[in-house]
């Protein structure tokens, strides 16, 4: 079985030809990073604009590095959501013209499930049942992965996602953009108990995030120092910023995982390509004797082979859309 997967969620183009669920043949990636630095995040309309110029090459590409046809594929996989609106229509749009012009099925494939399927690219042997804590840029979430295409989302954040802090507090620091691999350079070189950082509690469910409170502390100690001539170590701030998130995000996960009886743990996102959230919550698990799953670093961004292979269980447990799907800019994974 071959599935190609196509991702336009934010500010990558990319696709991949995924064969039996698990074997990469080909990934592509075209990166929009450095136009976006010298506005210090993501502009939309940008992002969208470059999808549109780039997305034939890099399926193209995607294909002739698989040494395949679009006849040889048994689908046409597509985040349809969560994400940038334009830019979701833009893979959304593509996605349903390649498939209905080659007469193959359309697969629609939820980003965040996605992230979790990297696992699979990684392990091989992992199988659900298991809990999965998802963390990136826009979303921080404690998943059941009941099933390959179910889900139960157990804990979210209720402001900012960890990426998002991670992103923000790098940025008042005066890292450029993207921050978070900024922070995690940086910590090396510092102390993670040179300050003690908030760990913000969150009232009504106790595996819900919630990172503002932490961002805000961050932005309100640099303000301060700077308007008192104060020189605060960079490197001991990035540490204890990332030593609080990865605390915060292991905490929440072994908390979650030791109540819902789970002893099968994964990590996904952006954020668990972060030295110091996969050291720690691969210690927790190593320390309770849980099994631990993440994947590898080039697999934890967004990525056309994610969606490649949740797109294969997705097209294997018969779901597919036809030329009415449209994009979404917000939905559930309990939506799906």
């Amino acid at each position: 079985m071959l599935i190609l997967g196509i991702e336009s969620s934010c500010d990558e183009t990319a696709a991949s030809v995924v064969k039996d669920c698990r074997t990469i043949c080909s990934s592509v990636i075209s990166t929009q990073i450095e136009e976006h630095k010298k506005y210090g995040g993501v502009v939309p309309e940008i992002a969208s604009r470059r999808h549109c110029e780039n997305i034939l090459g890099v399926v193209r590409k995607a294909l002739g590095d698989a040494d395949v046809t679009l006849a040889d594929l048994d689908g046409i996989a597509v985040t349809y959501a969560p994400g940038l609106i334009g830019a979701l229509l833009v893979g959304v749009s593509f996605a349903k013209a390649l498939a209905m012009s080659c007469g193959k099925p359309l697969v629609p494939v939820h980003h965040l499930a996605g992230h979790i399927a990297a696992n699979y690219l990684t392990h091989p042997q992992l199988e659900p049942p298991y809990l999965c804590l998802i963390a990136s840029g826009g979303h921080s979430h404690i998943v059941e992965v009941l099933d390959y295409t179910k889900f139960r989302v157990v804990g979210r954040t209720r402001d900012d996602a960890a990426g998002e802090c991670f992103d923000k507090c790098a940025r008042a620091m005066g890292f450029p953009y993207p921050g978070g691999v900024h922070i995690d350079k940086a910590s090396a070189e510092g102390d993670p108990k040179a300050f003690k950082l908030p760990h913000p509690a969150v009232a009504g469910n106790e595996f819900d995030f919630s990172f503002s409170g932490l961002k805000t502390n961050v932005i309100n100690t640099l303000h301060n120092a700077e308007q008192k001539g104060i020189e605060l170590n960079r490197s001991d701030l990035a540490a204890s910023l990332q030593y609080t998130i990865a605390g915060i995000l292991t905490d929440k996960t072994m908390a979650a995982a030791e109540a819902l009886g789970y002893k099968k743990i994964a990590l996904a996102g952006g954020v668990a390509a972060n030295s110091g959230v996969r050291a720690a919550l691969s210690a927790a698990c190593q320390k309770r004797g849980f099994e631990f799953y993440m994947p590898e670093k080039p697999l934890c961004g967004d990525n056309g082979a994610m969606i490649a292979c949740q797109g294969s269980y997705n097209f294997l447990a018969g779901i597919t859309a036809d030329e009415s799907l449209n994009a979404m800019a917000t939905l559930s994974m309990e939506d799906i």
